[in-house]
């Protein structure tokens, strides 16, 4: 079972790599990664029995996570007027 979510946790991080056109797709990438870390987290507290104020606590920091990569997305889209990553200058 633990295999399967390392699984995951690779297959998002391996798509978070491939994706590099939208910023968009980069985010829904790394909520993969969030949401795999998650469960993984879920699954060893549940297995040894303690810690699920950590989990929240872990919760927690994720949505601000979310919450600033779409604050992000909205002010690059203001500025630039779409999501590519290609018309920012970040040379």
């Amino acid at each position: 079972m633990f295999y399967s979510f390392m699984y995951m946790y690779m297959m998002s991080l391996f798509s978070l790599l491939m994706i590099r056109k939208h910023i968009f797709l980069c985010l829904i990438s790394l909520e993969f990664v969030v949401m795999s870390l998650l469960i993984m987290y879920t699954y060893m507290f549940i297995f040894f029995g303690s810690g699920f104020y950590m989990m929240v606590i872990m919760m927690v920091f994720f949505v601000c996570e979310g919450v600033l990569g779409l604050s992000v997305l909205v002010s690059m889209i203001r500025c630039f007027g779409n999501d590519y990553l290609n018309s920012m200058n970040l040379w």
